[in-house]
């Protein structure tokens, strides 16, 4: 047997009922690619292509993440793979965080005289990158989307997206200095491996800024190795205090399909990137079993063998 939750109640259902909901969603992704004007899925990669999409100007879009319009008129908030934009609404402290250690990626922390000197100078380059975007997006373009959730709410997925001019964007905001080699990776829609991928935007990122373009003109070179520090040091801090809360042990292990990432970081082998690549995988399709683990990238057999005591799908007997 096992257990679906919903809002109000848990309701235990057959196995193969619960098997039957990761199909559904997959069914439901299709049907939505297929009436929003998409070309059917790729099979090799699962991307829906949406041509002739256009950008749809808000007051909370930001160089990565922004909403667009597509074919049949449905609205989506895009949120690129591959790159990092600095943040421009800093409406609570997980969003501060990030604004610093995006800060401290650049090394711009020490900024003009004051804390607030740096932050408003690097608001103002993420705006600039908002605006980057918004240029490069005002001729209709090509989106390419497995659905693959991005969290943050208002339908936010995982896209990759070229230009009318047939450029990546991501590939134009790394080469302008207005973003950062970071986020989630995955193969992508013109076939470039995910490691090559990653090898191919960490270039771009070099390339800017040895050329100082971008928010790499106020970078402080001497302090920047100090300021990279301070952010690691300060993440292993945070990922101690959540792995002093409740231990994932056998008899108690975390469901693969609803774990959050530092749930998923709790377990052995399992960092930041291979948490991502969990959550991205399962958003193109539930796990049917813990078995498909294997399919992410980077988790190998003996990984698997560490984590598959700790883990479970709903539904799943192996």
């Amino acid at each position: 047997m096992g257990v679906l939750n919903f809002s109000l109640c848990a309701v235990v259902v057959p196995s193969h009922c619960v098997r039957a909901v990761g199909l559904l969603t997959l069914l439901a992704s299709q049907i939505f690619g297929a009436s929003q004007g998409a070309v059917p899925p790729d099979p090799d990669t699962g991307f829906y292509r949406y041509e002739v999409c256009t950008y749809v100007d808000t007051a909370w879009n930001d160089g990565d993440s922004f909403r667009v319009k597509l074919p049949s008129g449905q609205e989506i908030t895009a949120r690129l793979y591959q790159v990092d934009s600095i943040e421009t609404s800093i409406h609570d402290t997980t969003m501060a965080r990030r604004l610093r250690a995006q800060r401290r990626y650049f090394g711009i922390s020490n900024y003009g005289e004051t804390p607030r000197d740096s932050i408003d100078k690097a608001i103002e380059l993420g705006e600039a990158a908002t605006a980057f975007t918004r240029e490069k997006l005002s001729r209709p373009f090509t989106l390419w989307t497995s659905h693959a959730d991005a969290r943050g709410g208002g339908n936010r997925v995982y896209v990759f997206i070229e230009t009318a001019e047939g450029y990546s964007l991501a590939d134009l905001l790394v080469k302008a200095g207005l973003a950062r080699a970071y986020g989630v990776y995955r193969q992508t829609p013109r076939g470039i491996p995910q490691s090559e991928s990653i090898e191919r935007m960490q270039d771009l990122e070099l390339s800017a800024a040895a050329g100082q373009r971008g928010i790499w003109a106020y970078t402080d070179w001497d302090a920047l190795p100090e300021e990279r520090l301070a952010e690691r040091t300060e993440l292993k801090e945070l990922r101690l205090a959540m792995r002093s809360g409740p231990v994932v042990t056998a008899e108690s292990p975390i469901n693969i399909n609803e774990a959050d990432a530092g749930s998923l970081e709790q377990l052995p082998g399992i960092g930041p990137a291979l948490a991502a690549r969990i959550i991205e995988q399962r958003g193109r399709q539930p796990f049917q079993s813990k078995a498909e683990l294997k399919k992410v990238s980077g988790i190998g057999s003996k990984t698997y063998e560490a984590l598959a005591p700790l883990v479970m799908v709903a539904g799943d007997d192996n």
